[in-house]
Formats: C-alpha cells, sequence, structure tokens
C-alpha cells in the first residue's frame, strides 16, 4: 500500500507540523468541533439508525440469557448475519471466550461489554486520519464500483477539505457516462469549486490536464473521478491503471491518496472489492457509504481481519454532513447498541 496517514487525534483539532528539511506543512484532518453538543448527539443517532438491523439482532442476544455455549452460538449466527464474514466471527468468538474464562465473567452484560472491547480493538487500526499538505496539488485517485455512491461522496469530501480552509478542485475522469460528470458538476456547482471535463475522450488524459490546472492555479486538493467498474471487468481494472501511472507523470509522487468508496450494503462483496482494488492500485483509505438501511455493518469487521485499509469516513445519508470521519468506539456503539 501506499504510504499511511498520521494517527488519529483527539475530536475537534486540526494539527500542523514540519515534514522534512524545507518544514513544509501538513495538515491533519479530523472532526471539525461540533457547534454545539446537539450536532455530535444528531450524528450518533443517524448513525445507530442506520445499523437497527444489526445492532437489534445482536443487542437481544444479551437480555435475560446465561453465559453458555448456546449464547456464543447465538452470538456466532448473528456476527455472520451481520456481514462479518467467517474469519472476524471465529477471531472475535474465540477472544470473547478466552476473556470470559480469564475474566470469569457470570453476567450476560458483562460479556457484551467484552465484546464491545474486543470489536474497538479490532476495527481502531482502520481509524486513520488523512493528512493534507504532502504536495500541491494533494491528488486523490477516488474508484469503486457503478452505483456506490462515488461522485456524491465527491462533493460531500470536496465540503469537508473546504472546512480546513483547502482549495479543492474536481476532475471528471468518469468520460463514459454523461450523467456521472453531470452529477460532479453540480458538487461543484454547490461548492463552488471548479470541475475539469471533456464530453468525450480518454480518461487519463482528463486527469492529466486537471493536475496541469490545479498545479497552475495553486489549488490544494485534487480529487479525481473515475469510472465505476466492478473488479472482475480486467481490461477497465487495467484503464485503472493506466490513470494511476498517467497521474503520476503529470506530477512526481502523484496520487498521493487512493480512495475506495465501498457500498455498506454489499457485503463480503465489499471485501472482494477492497481486496481487488488494493492489488491493482495500492489503496490508501476508504469511505463506506449508505449505512442508513438495510447495511449491516459488520464488513468493517471482515475488512479489518483481511485487508485492514484506513476507512477515512463513512456515510449514514445524503446531507452533506452525514459523511463523518470513522471513529471505531462509536461504531461499535451503534453495531451493539
Amino acid at each position: 500500500m501506499a504510504s499511511r496517514p498520521l494517527p488519529a487525534k483527539p475530536a475537534g483539532t486540526a494539527t500542523q507540523q514540519p515534514v522534512g528539511d524545507e518544514g513544509e506543512e501538513t495538515v491533519e484532518i479530523v472532526p471539525p468541533p461540533a457547534p454545539e453538543p446537539a450536532a455530535k448527539r444528531s450524528w450518533l443517532s443517524r448513525l445507530k439508525s442506520g445499523l437497527t438491523k444489526t445492532s437489534s439482532s445482536l443487542t437481544g442476544i444479551f437480555i435475560g440469557v446465561k453465559v453458555d455455549e448456546a449464547l456464543f452460538e447465538e452470538l456466532e449466527t448473528a456476527l455472520l448475519m451481520a456481514d462479518a464474514g467467517v474469519d472476524a466471527t471465529t477471531y472475535l468468538l474465540d477472544a470473547l471466550r478466552q476473556k470470559v474464562r480469564s475474566e470469569r465473567l457470570t453476567d450476560a452484560q458483562q460479556v457484551k461489554a467484552a465484546l464491545r472491547t474486543l470489536l474497538i480493538e479490532l476495527l481502531t487500526p482502520l481509524e486513520q486520519s488523512m493528512v493534507l499538505g504532502r504536495a500541491q496539488p494533494l491528488v486523490m485517485m477516488i474508484a469503486g464500483v457503478n452505483g456506490a455512491g462515488k461522485t456524491t461522496s465527491i462533493g460531500k469530501l470536496a465540503k469537508h477539505l473546504q472546512s480546513f480552509n483547502q482549495s479543492v478542485m474536481l476532475a471528471a475522469g468518469d468520460t463514459f457516462r454523461a450523467a456521472a460528470r453531470e452529477q460532479l458538476v453540480i458538487w461543484g456547482q454547490r461548492n463552488n469549486v471548479a470541475v475539469i471535463q471533456q464530453e468525450s475522450g480518454d480518461p487519463a488524459a482528463v486527469i492529466f490536464d486537471a493536475v496541469g490546472a490545479a498545479r497552475a492555479r495553486g489549488i490544494d486538493v485534487l480529487m479525481a473521478d473515475t469510472a465505476g467498474r466492478l473488479p472482475t471487468q480486467l481490461h477497465l481494472m487495467e484503464e485503472l491503471r493506466k490513470v494511476k501511472r498517467v497521474i503520476g507523470k503529470a506530477m512526481d509522487g502523484a496520487p498521493h491518496e487512493i480512495l475506495l468508496v465501498l457500498d455498506a450494503n454489499t457485503g463480503q462483496n465489499a471485501l472482494a472489492q477492497v481486496k481487488a482494488f488494493d492489488e491493482a492500485l495500492g489503496l490508501t483509505g476508504l469511505i463506506v457509504t449508505k449505512l442508513d438501511g438495510t447495511a449491516k455493518g459488520g464488513i468493517l469487521a471482515a475488512i479489518a481481519r483481511q485487508r485492514p485499509v484506513p476507512v477515512y469516513f463513512i456515510g449514514v445519508g445524503e446531507k452533506v454532513e452525514d459523511l463523518q470521519p470513522f471513529v471505531a468506539a462509536e461504531f461499535a456503539d451503534a453495531l451493539l447498541g
């Protein structure tokens, strides 16, 4: 994988620190300070609501039951149904059994609390912050399958970056679908940022031109959209590799971030996508969308076990504020009620 961002700092801070011999500054993205506690409560409420399907099945297991093998069997079924996958489920249950024995837990609520601790430990490595200011422009290449919410996530992320006083430019690298370009232009207008586009042509050429334009205008962050595709479409995955190579020719060291947008509703298929895109491109981060309905959430546990690419942001709805940095403890609390 490409370079990793710095560990997260406490919520509500944006840190700067010197990098290299020339004293360049980096800015680390962390959750911006909420205007009031109600805003934070609203976000947590929406996250919990989005994961109701999983939390209701998990929390019900611990009500009025004995701590015995039947409890673990029910928990195993619930975790598998929540898309945690066999590997993560086995890992969590083995660790939980050991914890129950070593700490002599006899109450089901104690077991639930122990599961929360283990889940946070498993997910915490995914909780990393994106670092800005390493280059100008910082070039982000955004990938994902059709319908994952890629273009919408780009628009929301642009707004989030602007809250850190970053100037942003978008590149419409999805030249196959006119609707994708139009949607990106709309987001550009909403956020008052320029969108580099062509009605047809080579995606790599569009993004190459966008890198040049961003450098000439002194833009802080360039986000390049790419055409949605399935990882099984080998010729299209090869085109993504070409886009990455061309970005590198346009600017040494670019792209600095390669993000994959995932639809949380796709279950174990999301893990397959992470593996395929990581092998093809070397992912630096994930944006997990649509945790706002039928999504089960356990897929993040599967990703943490098998391909722990940082989860920069999660989304629970259509509004700009519905895209927020991933925090392991918040996510575990929402899953376990």
